[in-house]
C-alpha cells in the first residue's frame, strides 16, 4: 500500500494536511478514499466548531437587540392604546345617540 507522504497528491501545510486527490479520478487505493473522507469530516467538524464559537460571540449583543425591541415594540402598541379605547367609546357613544327615534322593544306595537 503506497503511504500519503509518497504520493504526488498529497501536501503538508502550516495549518495541517492537504489531499489534493479527487476521490472520482484520482485515488490510487481503496484506503486513499478512507483517508480522504476523514479529512473532510475533519474540516467539516472545525468549520462548524468555528461558526459555534461566532454565534457564542455573538449571542450576547443578540439578545440585547431582542429586547430592546421587545421593548420598542410594547412602547409603540402602549403609545397606540388611546387609538383603540378612542375609537371603542367612539362605537359606543354611537349606538347611545345615533337613532333616537327607535322604538321601544319593551313597547307594544
Amino acid at each position: 500500500m503506497i503511504q500519503c507522504t509518497d504520493c504526488e497528491f498529497f501536501h503538508r501545510t502550516e495549518n495541517g494536511i492537504g489531499l489534493l486527490c479527487d476521490p472520482f479520478s484520482t485515488i490510487k487505493e481503496p484506503a486513499c478514499l478512507m483517508k480522504w473522507q476523514l479529512i473532510r469530516i475533519n474540516q467539516m467538524v472545525s468549520a462548524y466548531q468555528a461558526s459555534l464559537a461566532w454565534q457564542e460571540k455573538l449571542a450576547p449583543i443578540q439578545d440585547k437587540m431582542i429586547k430592546f425591541m421587545e421593548r420598542e415594540m410594547e412602547d409603540i402598541n402602549e403609545a397606540d392604546k388611546w387609538k383603540a379605547s378612542d375609537d371603542d367609546d367612539e362605537d359606543d357613544e354611537e349606538d347611545e345617540w345615533s337613532s333616537p327615534w327607535r322604538p321601544d322593544p319593551d313597547s307594544p306595537p
